[in-house]
């Protein structure tokens, strides 16, 4: 197994050597498994002769959200000293993560510079808010909002301008009102806060 081959540039020709002298002499069990980002420097000999999977953000908010949601369990959702709290926070990141991914498909318009944001962002956020939520007796969203934006997503953004959008972005998704029900997270209210419930009463919310 060869993992984030994309890391590695210097060390592709020779992985192609490698692969090139594979025949049916090898034990009919053998397999290579690499994993990479794209990247132009991939041998394309490998490509052609291997069985490629991909794996690709959902699009839209609803298929993204709802992707979220199918990698927890109840356990991980109630995982707080403060669960109710905890739930509706979570439900504020997955959007926010949503969000921004989605914004992606709108190229310059969405983001000045193309980000490759990924779920273990989000998880990150999650773990940092169990910890955050559990310790102090009041929720500390400005430490939130910090590490959210700027450290864990932020860590990627390179541009000022996106610097300050996904700020912008993220306190309208974490914030005191998020605590509340029927908080709106636009101005059309179609998306907006639930009373904290189990992970099948987000999912069908979603």
């Amino acid at each position: 197994m060869l993992q984030n081959c994309h890391l590695c540039i210097s060390f592709l020709p020779r992985l192609e050597a490698i692969v090139e002298q594979l025949n049916e002499q090898n034990h009919q069990d053998y397999r290579i498994w690499m994993t990479s980002f794209p990247t132009p420097l991939f041998p394309v000999s490998i490509l052609q002769n291997s069985v490629k999977m991909t794996m690709e953000p959902p699009s839209g908010l609803k298929s993204n959200i709802l992707q979220t949601y199918e990698s927890f369990d109840n356990q991980q959702l109630n995982d707080s000293r403060k669960p109710d709290e905890f739930k509706k926070l979570i439900f504020a990141f997955a959007f926010f993560h949503a969000i921004v991914q989605d914004r992606r498909k709108f190229g310059a318009i969405g983001w000045n510079i193309p980000y490759a944001f990924t779920y273990e962002d989000f998880d990150v956020c999650r773990r940092q808010l169990k910890i955050f939520t559990d310790m102090y007796e009041t929720i500390p969203f400005q430490v939130l909002i910090i590490l959210g934006a700027e450290v864990n997503y932020g860590g990627r953004v390179t541009d000022d301008k996106d610097v300050r959008l996904i700020k912008a972005i993220l306190e309208r998704f974490v914030n005191e009102e998020t605590l509340k029900v029927d908080y709106k997270f636009s101005e059309s209210g179609l998306y907006k806060t639930i009373t904290a419930g189990s992970k099948e009463d987000y999912i069908n919310y979603i």
